[in-house]
């Protein structure tokens, strides 16, 4: 076991923190998936959902397969509470480039631990996986203008606003805005 900075443990795929451990998605995530994917509140801002059964055991069945493929650029993370075992979201690294050592995280957490910090812990984390273990210079995050909650954990971790992607997701009601954010490897290195 090697300690990260941060009081990060990296244990094979495992990711540690104060509150929670995060490990790969396995095929039985998929309920835990449900709980939240199902619900409109938590898709607001998506493409997908509200998430039918077969549509969140698909989710876990495709992450399963990309866990598997070679080369590797998807690592999908259950976030659970230490504790109690439960999980409570997920939280995603994809390398979009490994030449120009480019990767996008993302993070859900089910609305019931909205407003507790598990989104910001979760994204530290990640992060520092990614800069760590793949040598990366770059990574960015997008999110819907309207959600101010998730701005507010990428500016809580670190990352800086690039500015607005004009119309590039499309929605149910929609074309929608993104607002890009960014943190470099060198800006990482000081936290």
């Amino acid at each position: 076991m090697g300690k990260l900075d941060m009081g990060i443990f990296l244990i094979g795929e495992y990711l540690k923190s104060e509150r929670v451990i995060m490990r790969e998605i396995e095929e039985k995530d998929w309920v835990d998936v449900h709980k939240y994917a199902s619900q409109q509140l938590v898709c607001q801002y998506q493409p997908w959902g509200p998430n039918s059964e077969e549509e969140s055991e698909e989710f876990v069945k495709q992450v399963i397969v990309d866990a598997n493929k070679k080369p590797r650029s998807r690592f999908v993370f259950a976030i659970i509470l230490r504790g109690n075992g439960n999980m409570i979201g997920a939280a995603e690294l994809n390398i979009q480039d490994y030449s120009n050592k480019i990767g996008e995280i993302g993070y859900i957490i089910n609305p019931d631990f909205w407003g507790m910090g598990y989104a910001t812990e979760a994204a530290k984390l990640v992060i520092e996986f990614s800069f760590k273990n793949f040598n990366l210079h770059r990574i960015y995050a997008t999110c819907d203008p309207r959600n101010v909650a998730s701005s507010k954990v990428l500016e809580k971790i670190g990352m800086t606003k690039e500015g607005r992607i004009r119309e590039d997701l499309l929605l149910k009601d929609g074309w929608r805005d993104s607002l890009l954010y960014s943190i470099l490897v060198h800006e990482w290195s000081g936290k």
